[in-house]
């Protein structure tokens, strides 16, 4: 399937999830990564806020979990059409921006490029690690400015099913993709 079918039947598939359809799911997911990744105090994790009217995962499971075991959060925001990361702390101030995603207050730029691992927002994820997004293109450009050694982590409601036929050469895959069944692994090293 084209790249614009699948964003398509995955944003009607998300909008039929009820809220408590996506608390539930959102905890499966958030179980499997911590069960698979095992994440430490001292790493560094870039992660998405969510969407609410796209019924997107509720990464507050993550953020709040992170924070209390002293794992650096960092979270997107876009300044002048960029997405730099912004590190956050349990007293950050968030404001809502003109696409209604809650940022930070702050738009100073964490330089940071070694995150252990960059837990991505996506529609879907084929099998082979190809990702459909809202086709913006914000996060190719972000994997671009990181270590090659950071992990990127999608994560979904749903395990591959269609493989994506509009793959370009520009696209950047994500290592590992989270859902409430299973992790899988694309990871190359």
């Amino acid at each position: 399937m084209k790249k614009s079918e699948i964003r398509k039947l995955y944003l009607e598939k998300r909008k039929e999830l009820s809220q408590d359809e996506v608390l539930s799911l959102s905890d499966k997911i958030f179980g499997n990564f911590v069960d698979y990744f095992k994440p430490f105090s001292g790493q560094k994790i870039h992660i998405f806020i969510p969407i609410e009217k796209f019924n997107e995962i509720r990464t507050e499971l993550f953020i709040d979990y992170f924070l209390n075991r002293k794992i650096r959060v960092f979270v997107p925001k876009i300044v002048d059409t960029k997405l730099i990361s912004v590190e956050i702390f349990s007293d950050t101030k968030f404001e809502i921006n003109k696409w209604g995603i809650s940022e930070p207050v702050s738009n100073i730029a964490s330089e940071i490029v070694d995150f252990d691992f960059i837990i991505t927002p996506l529609l879907y994820c084929d099998k082979n690690g190809n990702r459909v997004g809202y086709g913006k293109g914000f996060y190719d450009s972000f994997f671009e400015m990181v270590s090659k050694e950071s992990k990127k982590i999608g994560i979904n409601y749903f395990d591959p099913e269609e493989m994506i036929d509009d793959v370009w050469e520009n696209d950047i895959r994500v290592d590992y993709l989270v859902t409430p069944a299973t992790v899988l692994s694309f990871f190359k090293g």
